[in-house]
């Protein structure tokens, strides 16, 4: 029986530990979770995998990256962009127009990578502006349609070139959801647009006309941004747009004084709009044990990888749960375990993935690794043994099977770093 293939039939995952646990077995029918439990026994003649007391976790979730940006597996460019974030801006979208970057070959190879390395659900913002139209969409868009049954894919058209200062980009972005963006995005209304309240207004515009979610990118620190953060949470509310917003980076709760900072957080918790992090070692971020016992999501992601912004990043989420550790000084093994969170069912929760996790019911997205614990696994970044993804099973030992789409990029993960 060929596993890679789409089918009701059901298969048998003997003898993993979930999150740890006692070794269980887990029954896979026509893409979900049919059951689980130790010693399972499966209708006479189901195929079997053994786990052999491997780590099982469920399928991991990149809340926040950008498919069509990124350079993976190209030769390597020489990053000489100054240092502000506009020069940045500027200087992606005058090579993308010079080079000719193709945004469908990159977000494959990129996809496939994470897919490889056990993501199942990603998020990816895409550019939209006035000098590349709807093409990079377009690009991301041919991945994900390629791609759904194994990895799922969000796009969310966003204006990284600004939303007011280049006439006719609100327009573009509303085509973009049109052709079916799932989430808008926006940009420091503040610091780029320079003028919040207009931005916003046409953002949550955008927003409610097509009845899509926001996640809007705020890097504005201190108290510029905390005002930012204000509109949009008062827009929130005003709108009943409660559970359909995400903040992306929101430096600025790392800035501001205790009390204006556990404020904020509890505006987060009551208007449930989630937060995504990066986990940056060079700038401020928010507050994430104070965050989450507040009661707000904060899910984990890894912005840009290896494209014209920085030449880092890994498509690995364990990697990127091991960052969020590092970044928070989280020591303790309890601790640890919630950056995998961030990269699973809190990321889930944030994008508005359903049916994410280890119970009946679930979307069989399985990865097993060979470590004792949750957060070995989260330190060791160990190669992925197995990665199922809608029931099928789609790598091995770090390397995608023959079969999906895009084999021509390259299909494994990237090595461990010790």
């Amino acid at each position: 029986m060929d596993l890679t293939r789409a089918t009701d039939a059901p298969w048998l995952l003997r003898r993993v530990r979930p999150m740890g646990g006692a070794a269980i077995d887990v029954l896979v029918q026509a893409g979900r979770i049919a059951a689980v439990g130790p010693e399972l026994t499966p209708p006479a003649g189901t195929p079997e995998e053994e786990g052999g007391g491997a780590l099982l976790l469920p399928g991991l979730v990149e809340s926040h990256t950008h498919l069509d940006k990124t350079l993976w597996g190209l030769p390597w460019y020489r990053n000489a962009v100054g240092h502000r974030l506009i020069d940045r801006i500027d200087n992606e979208r005058g090579f993308r127009a010079a080079s000719g970057h193709d945004a469908a070959t990159q977000s494959m190879r990129l996809a496939r990578a994470f897919l490889a390395a056990g993501t199942t659900r990603l998020r990816s913002h895409v550019d939209i502006d006035t000098q590349a139209g709807l093409r990079h969409l377009a690009g991301v868009q041919r991945t994900a349609a390629a791609l759904a049954p194994w990895l799922q894919i969000q796009t969310v058209a966003f204006p990284q070139s600004g939303l007011l200062g280049r006439p006719g980009t609100a327009e573009l972005l509303g085509a973009a959801l049109a052709e079916g963006a799932d989430v808008l995005g926006g940009l420091d209304p503040c610091a780029i647009d320079g003028d919040p309240v207009r931005s916003l207004d046409v953002l949550f515009g955008l927003a409610e006309r097509h009845g899509k979610p926001l996640d809007i990118h705020l890097h504005e620190p201190g108290a510029m941004g905390a005002f930012s953060l204000g509109l949009i949470l008062e827009r929130t509310a005003a709108l009943g747009m409660q559970g359909r917003v995400a903040v992306s980076h929101a430096f600025c709760l790392g800035d501001l004084p205790a009390a204006e900072v556990q404020a904020l957080l509890a505006r987060l918790a009551a208007l449930d709009v989630s937060l995504v992090t990066s986990a940056p070692s060079s700038r401020s971020v928010p507050p994430l044990l104070a965050a989450r016992a507040a009661g707000v999501t904060v899910a984990g992601g890894n912005d840009g990888i290896r494209d014209t912004w920085t030449p880092y990043g890994s498509p690995d989420m364990l990697a990127r749960a091991m960052q969020i550790g590092l970044r928070y000084n989280l020591r303790r093994d309890d601790e640890i375990e919630q950056t995998l969170d961030c990269v699973t069912a809190v990321g889930a929760r944030a994008c508005g993935f359903g049916a994410h996790g280890l119970a009946p019911g679930c979307r069989a997205d399985l990865v097993l690794v060979e470590a004792e614990t949750v957060a070995e696994a989260v330190v060791a970044r160990p190669t992925r043994r197995l990665v199922v993804a809608g029931g099928r099973i789609v790598a091995r030992d770090g390397h995608l099977l023959p079969g999906l789409p895009g084999e021509e990029a390259p299909p494994s993960m990237p090595a461990p770093v010790s």
